[in-house]
């Protein structure tokens, strides 16, 4: 073997066991057995876990022109993190510029980080304009092993083409594509802000006000319905209230294609910290929400109904995101957390007995894995996946300091946090490209992965 992993305790499949692992030519070649490896790695006291699958970041530019706005982390800086963070795979928002489809900011997406990820990645293509042409691309994309597209409700362009987007929606359902949605009603949200606007509300105490639990339960009950009429798997991005959450845990019920993806910020944190002096640095879209929501989606991570924890990693400098010249229905969303998400979630989860480690190994891996046309080849360790593979220390505490992390963005939203349970090397298809905190990882290494169509897992 080129590597093999000694005396660790191997968590897939939902099992764990004290099994060798080894790798040939980035390959898992064997569980178990006699071998010998020219390098070895005592894992004595650690997990041995698939690598992270984060299937929702965004390292490339929202499809603006060039030079114009951005998130400060892109794929050299963003796969970075998650290699410290212990994210070997992540799964890009690529966004079309105006007059453009999805094939023209694919190309370009998967040009840049073929040239500068660290890890491997795989592109979900934007549906901006769902017309003759920009449906006729879903089926192209599936089959070059793209299949996946993101839709906005939360853009008004959405309603002004509800049609397209269903035919789109249908289009997916027979090409084999999943559909992301970002679930919040846009005229809801204006009508809420304006509301805000009038009263002289303005600063981020009021931010949950301008886009309410109603805006995400009503987009969220269409897009239940839009799937039940078109039969393509539709999968709900960061989705944060007790109420989009029943809507989707009643569509499962009916037998429907629907997943849920949340985000760690809506486990972790809650409205409150809008009220504190630099509360608009929580900004996401949607809110922090209560926290009867934070149990709700936490009873929806042990049930079933929630299937993934996905970053939605889209950062701001600490600057940028508390600019005084902002208001509450304009805050700048996003933050950044490739490389806390699955640290915090154990600390939080496994580490207080809220989730089991099998559990831990399902929502940050295997799942978006099959959801995504991935599995086995990422989110397993198994005879022929890619070894993808993290040494775990369930013991190493560490305080957060988003300074100190490798994130353009300068902070991080659980900054002071003491976290147990940290990932002590990041292995990706048999290199170690992180030891804990340093990464070694060169820029470019990434891969493209291709894709299987959808299969209901």
């Amino acid at each position: 073997m080129d590597l093999v992993i000694r005396n660790g305790t191997v968590v897939t499949g939902g099992a764990e066991s004290i099994v060798d692992v080894g790798i040939v030519d980035g390959v898992i070649a064997q569980l178990g057995g006699s071998m010998t490896g020219t390098d070895e790695i005592d894992a004595t006291g650690r997990f041995v876990l698939p690598g992270g699958v984060d299937a929702h970041v965004h390292l490339t530019a929202p499809g603006t022109e060039p030079g114009s706005w951005s998130w400060v982390d892109d794929f050299t800086i963003g796969s970075r993190a998650a290699a410290a963070g212990g994210i070997t795979t992540v799964g890009n928002m690529s966004f079309p510029r105006k007059g453009e489809q999805m094939w023209a900011g694919m190309e370009r997406d998967l040009a840049d980080a073929d040239a500068h990820s660290m890890v491997d990645f795989f592109q979900h293509p934007v549906l901006l304009d769902p017309d003759q042409d920009g449906i006729a691309e879903i089926e192209s994309l599936a089959a070059a092993g793209h299949p996946s597209i993101k839709i906005f409700l939360s853009f008004r362009r959405f309603d002004r083409n509800v049609d397209g987007y269903l035919a789109a929606m249908k289009a997916a359902q027979v090409a084999g594509s999943v559909v992301l949605v970002h679930c919040e009603d846009p005229a809801i949200m204006h009508c809420c802000g304006s509301a805000l606007a009038e009263a002289g509300h303005r600063d981020a105490s009021h931010y949950p006000k301008s886009r309410p639990v109603e805006a995400e339960r009503v987009a969220t009950e269409r897009a239940v319905g839009y799937c039940a009429t078109t039969g393509a798997a539709t999968y709900i991005v960061h989705l944060s209230s007790k109420a989009a959450l029943d809507a989707c845990r009643a569509g499962r019920a009916r037998g429907l294609p629907l997943y849920v993806e949340t985000r760690p910020i809506y486990l972790h944190l809650n409205e409150e910290r809008f009220a504190e002096p630099d509360g608009a640095k929580y900004a996401g879209a949607p809110p922090l929400r209560t926290t009867a929501d934070q149990d709700a989606l936490w009873a929806g991570l042990n049930d079933g109904t929630v299937a993934t924890v996905c970053t939605d990693h889209a950062p701001w400098t600490l600057e940028d995101k508390l600019d005084p010249a902002l208001t509450a229905w304009d805050l700048r969303h996003g933050m950044a957390e490739l490389e806390t998400i699955m640290p915090v979630l154990w600390s939080e989860g496994v580490a207080k007995g809220r989730l089991s480690i099998t559990q831990f190994v399902e929502l940050t891996s295997t799942r978006a894995a099959k959801l995504f046309g991935l599995f086995p080849q990422k989110g397993a360790i198994s005879p022929g996946s890619d070894a993808d593979i993290l040494i775990w220390d369930p013991t190493k505490v560490r305080v957060v300091d988003g300074a100190s992390m490798h994130s353009n963005a300068g902070y991080s939203p659980y900054d002071g946090w003491e976290v147990t349970g940290w990932p002590e090397l990041t292995i990706s298809r048999g290199e170690v490209i992180a030891r804990g905190t340093n990464v070694s990882g060169i820029p470019g290494r990434g891969r493209v992965v291709p894709r299987q169509r959808f299969r209901r897992p």
